[in-house]
């Protein structure tokens, strides 16, 4: 993360988190769109409305500090199903996941890891290869991580949103 983007995120979170969610990645793009992917604190699903009532809260914190130079366009968004890992408790929440990482340099002789989540040890994102072998990444050493879109990861989302629905009435 960049210092700019970090810089960013400290002035946001505070809104963010006060508001009841959480920030999982700041991202700013080459054509100049600010994505902030938040999710809600409680665990229930993110719907439009939180999406655009955080953006509103936000973009007036933006304005007042100003951080970047220049136009750019706001994105408030969820990390959807197959979500960014960014923190160290997605590895944990996520573990039995199937998920994909990259690192900088080379760790164990590769930079790319497809394998199921076993969670986060001392520091290390531990994953069960395909080839059967477990592999253990040091979380400093990631440089992208993403869980894969599978049909129990799909089921788990359905699930948690049809629990969230059945809550409301």
């Amino acid at each position: 993360m960049t210092d700019l983007l970090r810089r960013i995120e400290d002035i946001v979170a505070p809104t963010i988190v006060g508001m009841g969610f959480e920030v999982v990645r700041v991202a700013l793009s080459k054509g100049g769109t600010l994505q902030i992917m938040i999710e809600p604190a409680d665990g229930r699903p993110l719907d439009v409305e939180d999406c655009a009532t955080v953006s509103r809260a936000v973009s007036a914190v933006l304005d007042v500090e100003d951080p970047i130079a220049g136009a750019y366009t706001l994105e408030v968004s969820s990390p959807g199903i197959d979500r960014p890992l960014t923190r160290a408790k997605d590895y944990a929440r996520w573990a039995g996941h199937l998920a994909r990482l990259e690192t900088a340099l080379p760790v164990e002789g590769r930079r790319r890891f497809k394998g199921t989540l076993l969670g986060l040890d001392g520091g290390l994102v531990r994953l069960k290869l395909d080839d059967g072998k477990e592999a253990a990444v040091p979380l400093e050493a990631v440089t992208r991580a993403k869980l894969e879109l599978t049909d129990r990861l799909i089921e788990e989302h359905r699930l948690a949103a049809e629990g969230a629905a059945g809550q409301t009435h």
